[in-house]
């Protein structure tokens, strides 16, 4: 008889702490650092609670990009054109194509109306 292979799940494998992934920790810790500079010019006045506040949120925020993707939804523009995928992604793409310079023409149509 010969071996057999017990399937595992390994989905949640590349996580870090149960819910941080490469990617999301990355993102996270970017974050938190720049909250530590609005920490640090905020403690220097005083006011350190509310650098501690500012820290909190720009870390959330990164985890926020980091690990969600952009919702599906008709209401907007886009997210209609990028529904599903990563939302560090669209914000690359979009400094990129912004870098570039690129432009957009876009024509318009005016209906002709036969009398």
């Amino acid at each position: 008889m010969g071996p057999y292979n017990i399937p595992r799940d390994v989905k949640d494998e590349g996580r870090i702490l149960f819910i941080f992934t490469g990617k999301s920790m990355i993102t996270t810790t970017a974050g938190l650092v720049i909250g530590i500079l609005f920490y640090a010019i905020f403690a220097s006045f005083g006011a350190g609670l509310l650098g501690i506040i500012i820290a909190a949120v720009l870390a959330g925020i990164g985890f926020g990009i980091g690990t969600f993707k952009m919702p599906e939804s008709s209401a907007f523009e886009m997210t209609r054109k990028t529904g599903g995928e990563n939302i560090d992604d669209v914000i690359m793409r979009a400094i990129k194509f912004k870098m570039r310079k690129d432009k957009i023409y876009v024509y318009d149509e005016e209906e002709t109306k036969d009398e």
